[in-house]
């Protein structure tokens, strides 16, 4: 048994690998700034009925637990009192990636690579193996809703087999840590870094996998990484040459029906997909392709697929009041939006839209790409907008803001506009709505906006007079 501190522990990626570990018979405990503001107390709470103990982030309970190992995040310093105290404890720190690598590399790893779509492939592959048969395990950035049962939340699940399914982080390189039987490879975008530097990420990647990659064979930079050395199958929507791909698709609302088909095998089945949008097609097709590699028939993997509820945040649908609806979602690149934005399009109705920027750096790296795909999706009916900056501490660059998203466009003649408030955003919407709009909550990082987009759905019901079933519970404003 090994005891583990995490600093930071409610964070996407780190709550779910401290709870396998602690699943696994380690002994694990933590600490988040989060946590010390009083903010999600429903995360933490998960945390500590798990029989997982939090300590302020303040060095304390480092001091008291003297773990073997302090586990951070790439986004955690050292000037943090947690760290400060292990460093002059002597006591060994690890960032979260080094800890899952040695978790995936000891094991048949299925690992899920890309700018998007990788906590939605995650979800689907390990759901579709589990529903099969093949009991794998997997670690995951979002809450799978199938999962979401025993107390884990859905960000993880334990099999019993040797399998392991885990999406892998390129924003800060840790991607070339692992070396997965299975690495799938969904799209190579900008976000948080250049375009060279992710196709050298991906490439290694790529070229680390021990016995195939599945690679989008829509994507151009993904088909740019493969070398002849490299054993791969790849997936598209449009493309019938590749070992799976789609036709007669059909979108809707809410979901998408396809008809799949693999060649190779001789097998093609009707599939519809519990998720909407042209992107989850997409993500569909790579999750089945691992299905049929790990020897599941395309019947039964599509079968399996069926049943998937979705990824809390993926294009969520909080809920409704006077028949405006309230959706949450986890776009914050540009490749990400896009999508979302696409499917929002494919339906009829006024889009108001809160994105909230999820950092500096990244604001300063894409806001000219991010200005492009508001401007190529939203209409000039939509509304768009944009609070101050998510700042998430640390020595960042704070010296741009996200008035620089908002200027260009309504220069434009958009409709978007700054506020430094989101209570102000809040409020705006609210008084703004009407009948066939829907209210988008958009962004990464910061885990109060799925609070936010419930208050909004109070909010709309309380003006619309309609029954409140948290009305207890809910806040004068929107915050």
């Amino acid at each position: 048994m090994t005891r583990y501190f995490f600093c930071g522990i409610g964070g996407s990626g780190m709550m779910p690998l401290a709870m396998i570990l602690q699943r696994s018979g380690h002994d694990v405990c933590g600490s988040d700034r989060a946590y010390d503001r009083g903010q999600t107390p429903e995360k933490f709470k998960l945390l500590q009925d798990s029989g997982i103990k939090l300590f302020p982030q303040d060095g304390v309970g480092v001091a008291e637990q003297n773990p073997d190992i302090l586990v951070i995040s790439s986004a955690v310093e050292p000037r943090v009192p947690d760290v400060r105290v292990a460093m002059e404890a002597g006591i060994r720190i690890e960032k979260r990636a080094k800890i899952l690598a040695d978790i995936a590399n000891a094991r048949r790893t299925i690992a899920v690579g890309g700018t998007s779509g990788k906590t939605t492939v995650t979800g689907m592959i390990a759901f579709i193996l589990a529903s099969c048969g093949l009991d794998p395990s997997m670690v995951n950035g979002g809450h799978v809703v199938n999962f979401e049962q025993d107390g884990t939340g859905g960000a993880f699940y334990i099999g019993g087999a040797d399998v392991f399914v885990t999406e892998l982080d390129e924003s800060d390189g840790s991607i070339a840590l692992f070396t997965p039987s299975v690495a799938v490879l969904n799209n190579i975008s900008l976000d948080h870094k250049s375009m060279d530097e992710l196709q050298t990420l991906f490439g290694g990647f790529a070229a680390a996998a021990q016995e195939v990659v599945i690679v989008n064979g829509d994507d151009p930079a993904c088909g740019n990484i493969l070398t002849e050395n490299i054993k791969s199958l790849s997936y598209s929507i449009d493309k019938k040459d590749s070992f799976l791909f789609c036709e007669d698709a059909a979108m809707h609302a809410d979901s998408s029906h396809v008809r799949v088909i693999c060649p190779a095998r001789g097998e093609s089945c009707d599939l519809r997909i519990p998720v909407p949008g042209r992107h989850n097609i997409s993500n569909a097709l790579a999750a089945l392709t691992v299905a049929l590699y790990m020897g599941v028939t395309l019947r039964a993997a599509c079968d399996g697929l069926a049943q998937f509820k979705g990824i809390r945040r993926r294009f969520e649908i909080v809920g409704s009041a006077a028949n405006v609806t309230v959706i949450d979602d986890f776009g914050h690149n540009p490749d990400k939006i896009a999508a979302t934005l696409a499917t929002l399009k494919q339906v009829n109705g006024r889009l108001l839209l809160m994105f909230q920027p999820h950092g500096f750096g990244p604001v300063k790296m894409m806001g000219a790409a991010l200005i492009q795909t508001f401007a190529d999706y939203l209409g000039k009916e939509d509304i768009l907008a944009v609070p101050e900056i998510y700042d998430a501490g640390g020595t960042a660059d704070r010296s741009v803001s996200s008035e620089s998203l908002t200027a260009p466009l309504a220069a434009q003649g958009f409709q978007a506009m700054f506020f430094p408030s989101r209570d102000d955003v809040a409020a705006y919407f609210v008084s703004q709505a009407r009948a066939g709009d829907r209210i988008v909550i958009m962004g990464a990082r910061d885990d109060t906006l799925p609070g936010f987009a419930r208050n909004i759905v109070q909010s709309l019901r309380l003006k619309a007079g309609e029954p409140c079933p948290d009305e207890k519970n809910h806040a004068k404003s929107a915050s």
